[in-house]
């Protein structure tokens, strides 16, 4: 075999075609995620799964049980464990596989964007005690970056389960790791942090086409996908070097000659097959192939056996046949010849022979021929998609369906920062991906924790529009409207210069405080005013909430800052707002028929304090709809 110039792609599909021809077996292959120091969720029926030859008997074995099934025809295999209390470390074994190491506590799918992805090690000089983490109860696992414009079964390899000790805790990113700690130290249950996020990503990515479809634009040209992967996919590669394979009605080609000369237009892969006729003499004897040169690349067959390939155009064909292949009567020789610039073929003045104990049989002549991957019809289809690379549901497709049969806690969302610039559909959005990933997850009534974003940029010194403020809102909300969600706000533990601010440990704690109430059933205040209507009273506006806990308070202050008001003119100016039992009031001097209000309204409204006596702050909100 010829391997030249690193060319291996046409090396390694002849080797795949070899395999399909007869070759060899599978071992059980388990997901990534099911690997020594995996933490399963406790409480609820688990799924442990994977892949082997079809028929295959698996045998699961953990904590002292048995668990029996066998492959199906695809080469999949499932069993079921019961529900399980928290505690480990345990064993589990799949045949000839063990798996080491195993919790069974609470596990949290964390995603979003960088925030969710900031590396803990930016925030040692801050919180020193990392360096001296010493906590085997918490894990972390860190689904590799995959785009996929379909559905994957498996995530891209490369992650691995992590502990918290000094050793291993530098592996992980900030927000999971504290709020992994302190989860452990409040509830007293293993921790699993699955982060399934990447930098940059808007929100639309993690949503998946199902759910976009009142969103045209983010939706992929799926017919023209579909008819260019058909276009592009090898119709021969299974069945047309068999010798038994009827080419009766394949057209006709001369060797040597070339592709445009005998009016094959194409670009792509043909298949060429040419029957001979040996002598029972020769019959299981060793022969050597002489194909002259061909254009561009080639994979050779004889009587269905791989006998070698060349992965671009300029060296002379010669390939040994092993003894036992031949044959007497007829056999068979297969090329599949592969031309990219579409004008494929076998070179003039060359050899095309096989010799068999100095007995030479020519070759050259007619052969029939057929075209198994067209690639000028794919280039068609792939016109119509050039928008692929902004469709939405990438990272759905990639990261979050292959985790469907993981059972979690409840989902962490911090993202929106790369969707402020056009925040208008972000609502929408994110209620779709709730909905979407409840779905894929099945469970109806999933719970989501929403990181509001924190202040960022500097401060404007007159109320302003802003569309971090508009995600804020949208954020708000959906944690106001849609079932099993808690949201923290975070407009006081942001940096105006730093879109990744390092403070990740209070806002685990705010995390926390939201899941213990959510998530865990504890009777507390977990949540800051919220508001909930208004009434215009003469030159003021009375704004009422929700979420008042012992009643509301100002923090670090004796004035409330950054309330704005808006007359008919509808131009906000920073007004006066004072406390008046579970309300607040808002005025200005100069606004004698005042129609709107705006709270904390702002990229950066760091200096907006007003707080339930618990000191949760309010989330901003405005009362127009402009």
């Amino acid at each position: 075999m010829k391997i030249k110039r690193g060319r291996f792609c046409v090396v390694l599909l002849s080797l795949a075609l070899l395999f399909c021809a007869g070759v060899s077996s599978a071992a059980i292959r388990l997901p990534a995620l099911i690997a020594d120091r995996m933490v399963l969720q406790r409480d609820t029926e688990l799924k442990i799964w994977g892949w082997a030859d079809p028929g295959e008997k698996i045998t699961v074995r953990f904590r002292d049980k048995n668990y029996l099934t066998e492959t199906d025809a695809t080469g999949n295999w499932a069993v079921r464990l019961p529900a399980q209390k928290a505690g480990g470390p345990y064993m589990l074994q799949v045949n000839e596989i063990t798996v080491r190491d195993i919790l069974i506590g609470d596990v949290w799918l964390c995603s979003g964007q960088s925030n969710m992805e900031t590396p803990i090690a930016r925030l040692v000089e801050r919180f020193p005690e990392i360096n001296a983490s010493n906590n085997h109860m918490i894990r972390y696992f860190k689904v590799p970056t995959q785009h996929a414009l379909e559905n994957r079964s498996e995530i891209a390899s490369g992650g691995r389960w992590c502990s918290a000790v000094a050793s291993e805790v530098m592996n992980w990113t900030a927000l999971a790791y504290f709020y992994a700690q302190q989860s452990y130290a409040h509830n007293g249950v293993p921790v699993g942090m699955l982060v399934s996020s990447l930098g940059g990503s808007t929100i639309e990515s993690w949503i998946s086409q199902e759910q976009l479809k009142e969103f045209p634009k983010l939706l992929l040209d799926r017919p023209a996908l579909d008819s260019m992967r058909l276009a592009e996919r090898d119709q021969g590669i299974n069945d047309w070097i068999k010798p038994e394979w009827d080419d009766s009605d394949w057209p006709t080609f001369t060797v040597p000659g070339l592709w445009r000369e005998q009016q094959v237009d194409s670009k792509g892969v043909l298949y060429f097959r040419k029957s001979f006729e040996l002598p029972a003499d020769l019959s299981g004897r060793y022969g050597m192939l002489y194909l002259g040169t061909m254009i561009d690349s080639d994979s050779v067959f004889v009587n269905g056996h791989f006998v070698g390939a060349t992965g671009y155009m300029y060296p002379p064909r010669k390939y040994a046949v092993p003894a036992g292949i031949l044959r007497k009567g007829s056999n068979l020789v297969t090329i599949r010849l592969r031309s990219n610039s579409g004008n494929g073929g076998f070179v003039a003045g060359k050899s095309y022979k096989l010799i068999v104990n100095d007995k030479e049989i020519n070759l050259a002549g007619q052969w029939k021929y057929r075209v198994g991957m067209d690639l000028a019809l794919s280039k068609s289809y792939r016109a119509r998609l050039k928008n692929k690379n902004e469709v939405g549901s990438t990272l759905y497709h990639g990261m979050i369906y292959p985790l469907k049969d993981v059972k979690v806690t409840g989902v962490i969302w911090y993202q929106g920062e790369a969707n402020s610039d056009a925040p208008q559909d972000y609502e929408r959005y994110l209620k779709l991906l709730i909905k979407d990933w409840r779905l894929t997850l099945n469970r109806p009534q999933l719970p989501f924790l929403l990181v509001q974003l924190p202040n960022y940029m500097r401060q404007q010194q007159r109320p302003s529009e802003s569309g971090w403020a508009r995600i804020r809102e949208a954020q708000f909300k959906v944690a106001k409207e849609v079932p099993y969600t808690a949201m923290t706000v975070n407009y006081d533990i942001g940096e105006w210069n730093d879109i990744h601010p390092l403070n990740k440990k209070d806002l685990a704690a705010r995390l926390l405080l939201a899941a213990r109430k959510l998530v865990y059933g504890e009777k507390l205040v977990s949540a800051g005013p919220s508001y909930q209507r208004m009434e215009v009273k003469g030159n003021k506006i009375v704004i009422f909430f929700t979420n008042v806990g012992s009643g509301l308070a100002i923090r670090d202050g004796k004035v409330l800052k950054h309330f704005a008001l808006a007359g008919q003119n509808r131009q906000f100016r920073w007004a006066n707002a004072v406390i008046s039992g579970n309300t607040v009031v808002v005025s200005h001097p100069d606004i004698s028929h005042p129609v709107a209000v705006r709270y904390a309204w702002a990229d950066n409204p760091a200096d907006a304090n007003l707080v339930n006596k618990e000191d949760l702050l309010a989330s901003p909100f405005r009362t127009d709809n402009w």
